[in-house]
């Protein structure tokens, strides 16, 4: 399988600032029982079927990011089925979605694909049960996926409080890591560190936020810790400190981000995000690249009653989330507004 290699550095999503431009030119879609469509950018849409039933619906695919193709097809499948984990939901059914060139590699390699995706989406408890292919120069691999949750327990992005915090579940850094593997310069174990993570479901950590009583969560993919941040805190209506010494970051990251080796996503979310974040003079240029790093199947950003963080924390960790830490705080604050600092130096608003 030597012949399917590296063609890209990240799962980048076209920049944050063209969709909006582009959704804001559309009507909006308006229906009784839409609970969650277009208008917050949330992580799936939600419709409501009847009063205990919701269907959570989303969508997500993307070219190789690792030279296995088993665990192309496992982290692509991951990074679809976290959206309705983000919102609560549970994972029912799913369809392929495959672009592959049939004359330039094998048939096998597409068979180890999907083998991936199948043997992730069966362990979040769900099933395929169809799909469409077609023929591309580049492979592309997702899924469509279809959940349920009770209507009045939807967890979305807009329901961030004055005074929660926010934890969350996985380091940062893939998108700087895959950048580096492109180029050959990523040591194996910290390669092998970002695997982990990308191969690692969302489930049990939704699971343990719904039981914890999460105000808001989102999880983090391809518009970075910052880009998705903002989106929470601009739908709630408030402002974030954010801890620069308390976020979780993988091995190595900050090393190649000191390289210069960022994926070209993390730039197009800086220029989204803007003016709406402040940093701390003492946050460098390879933390920030960090925060806006865009990932591959990140975790879940949580947002919940302060008096709740330590519980959640103690449980995530017990169910194998070691990375998960309390990053930050919302306050009352201008829409959207994010200060990055360390903890350490100003406890304060």
């Amino acid at each position: 399988m030597t012949e399917f290699s590296l063609h890209c550095g990240c799962a980048a999503k076209v920049g944050a600032q063209y969709l909006c431009e582009i959704l804001n030119q559309l009507p909006g879609s308006v229906n009784q029982n839409l609970i969650v469509g277009l208008e917050s950018f949330d992580d799936a849409g939600v419709y409501k079927l009847d009063e205990n039933t919701a269907l959570v619906q989303t969508v997500d695919f993307f070219p190789p990011i690792v030279d296995d193709p088993y665990l192309f097809g496992s982290i692509s499948a991951c990074n679809a089925l976290s959206d309705v984990f983000a919102m609560g939901g549970k994972p029912v059914t799913c369809l392929a979605i495959v672009c592959f060139p049939t004359k330039k590699l094998s048939l096998e390699i597409l068979g180890e694909i999907l083998k991936g995706g199948f043997d992730k989406v069966k362990e979040a408890g769900a099933i395929i049960v169809g799909g469409h292919t077609i023929e591309d120069e580049q492979p592309k691999y997702g899924l469509a996926v279809t959940g349920i949750i009770n209507p009045g327990k939807v967890i979305t992005n807009a329901g961030m409080k004055s005074g929660d915090s926010l934890v969350l579940t996985k380091p940062l850094g893939t998108g700087i890591i895959v950048t580096a593997a492109k180029g050959e310069l990523a040591k194996p174990e910290d390669f092998a560190g970002a695997i982990n993570s990308m191969t690692t479901l969302n489930k049990v950590a939704s699971q343990i936020m719904q039981e914890a009583g999460a105000n808001a969560a989102t999880d983090i993919t391809g518009f970075g810790l910052l880009g998705h941040l903002f989106q929470m805190a601009k739908a709630s209506r408030v402002a974030v400190n954010l801890w620069m010494d308390h976020i979780p970051i993988l091995k190595g990251a900050l090393e190649y981000a000191n390289l210069g080796l960022v994926p070209e996503g993390a730039y197009n979310n800086r220029i989204w995000v803007g003016n709406n974040v402040l940093f701390d003079t003492e946050i460098v240029t390879a933390e920030k690249d960090i925060l806006f790093d865009p990932q591959t199947s990140g975790g879940l950003l949580i947002a919940l009653p302060k008096e709740r963080a330590d519980v959640l924390l103690l449980k995530l960790k017990e169910s194998g989330c070691k990375s998960a830490a309390c990053i930050g705080e919302v306050f009352d604050g201008e829409a959207g507004l994010i200060k990055v600092k360390r903890r350490k130096n100003d406890d304060r608003n």
